[in-house]
């Protein structure tokens, strides 16, 4: 006899279940965990203040993603193929980082992480990430900054980005703010 429940129809679908699990690296079970862990470790915690410190958690990882994508404007001379790499492994290592950071609020929040909802979430961060991503590659370019001003400057502004994509899913999933709908 199979133990399969029925799906309902707002849950994810299996292909984008794994179209998220192994091309964008979100592993619901390991989002969870973690929260869990952060939970049992600070059981006093409010709910905005866990949410707070895996922001602050972040900030090393978004730096280490900033560098991917602006270290090799740095080396001009390994020419454009590495600088199109480095943009493109970096802007794919913040997506994830900040996918899981959105979800990891929603579950402190008391959200289901399974629910089609976040799909719509999730798509954001990733437009914003990747807008993100190739305006720091592209501003610091456009205003002359020498190479290792443009990587300082580009990786300042991926960090940024990171804490508002933070302090935004703690806002939307909270409840203190609602995010615009396409009827509205």
């Amino acid at each position: 006899m199979s133990n399969i429940k029925a799906s309902t129809t707002n849950q994810w679908s299996l292909a984008t279940e794994k179209f998220f699990y192994y091309f964008m690296g979100l592993r619901k079970r390991d989002l969870k965990k973690q929260v869990a862990m952060m939970q049992s470790r600070y059981p006093d915690d409010s709910s905005e203040r866990l949410a707070r410190r895996f922001i602050s958690a972040q900030i090393p990882l978004s730096l280490v993603g900033s560098s991917l994508i602006h270290i090799p404007t740095v080396f001009p001379a390994l020419g454009p193929a590495f600088r199109f790499m480095g943009l493109a492994s970096g802007t794919a290592v913040m997506m994830v980082l900040n996918m899981t950071l959105s979800m990891q609020i929603a579950i402190i929040y008391g959200h289901d992480i399974d629910d089609r909802a976040r799909l719509k979430e999730l798509l954001a961060i990733i437009a914003t990430t990747g807008l993100a991503s190739s305006s720091t590659a592209l501003v610091p370019r456009l205003a002359s900054l020498e190479p290792a001003y443009k990587a300082l400057t580009g990786s300042a502004a991926i960090i940024t980005t990171s804490q508002l994509i933070g302090e935004l899913a703690i806002k939307y999933f909270s409840g203190s703010t609602k995010l615009p709908t396409p009827n509205q």
